[in-house]
């Protein structure tokens, strides 16, 4: 059995969305159609959760054109690319099945008034990844210590840098000050031609 369960371990995804029963969501599937590949969203009220693991499904249930459309998906299946929470619904219940007796309006659940719709991700293989991280920390945080002196020397090269630069500067913020007279000429010369045409 534990060959089993390493396999099946293996083909989990790292993160999942946490759907609720009742939630309207939108979810990007990967369709291949030939050699090219695209992304197709269905819309619609989450009406049913079940299995565990790899073989965890959910089922969403839509109407396009007056035809009432149920599609069940695989919540670890690479072809489901992302879930988003459109709108979070009010469910009593595990399994929706009244909705597909429901017409118009009455076959959406409620809004759960003041919930925050949040893409929330439950972690499932981040165990390892923890440990990793504070070890890059570690080594990080002697990396700063030791580039500390060499940014030191890197501010007074700056500084000898900029001191040889006033010359320069002070011809750019002369530049401006010509612009300014030349823009002063050209309405000078707008106002007399006005002035022409006016006589």
């Amino acid at each position: 059995m534990d060959i089993i369960k390493s396999i099946e371990h293996e083909q989990l995804k790292n993160k999942i969305p946490d759907l609720h029963v009742g939630d309207t969501i939108r979810v990007h599937q990967r369709i291949k159609e030939g050699n090219r590949e695209r992304i197709q969203v269905f819309e619609g009220i989450v009406i049913k959760k079940q299995g565990g693991g790899v073989n965890a499904t959910f089922t969403v249930r839509r109407v396009a054109y007056g035809v009432g459309v149920e599609k069940t998906f695989l919540i670890h299946s690479p072809m489901v690319e992302k879930v988003e929470v459109v709108r979070v619904g009010k469910a009593r219940r595990a399994k929706l099945y009244y909705l597909r007796d429901r017409v118009g309006k009455s076959a959406k659940t409620k809004e759960l008034i003041g919930a925050r719709i949040e893409d929330k991700e439950i972690i499932i293989k981040g165990e390892e990844a923890p440990v990793e991280e504070a070890v890059k920390t570690e080594e990080t945080a002697t990396e700063v210590v030791k580039e500390e002196p060499a940014k030191a020397e890197e501010t007074s090269e700056k500084e000898t840098v900029e001191d040889k630069e006033t010359p320069v500067e002070e011809a750019v913020k002369e530049e401006p000050v010509k612009a300014e007279e030349t823009s002063e000429k050209e309405t000078a010369e707008v106002k007399e031609a006005s002035e022409k045409k006016a006589e």
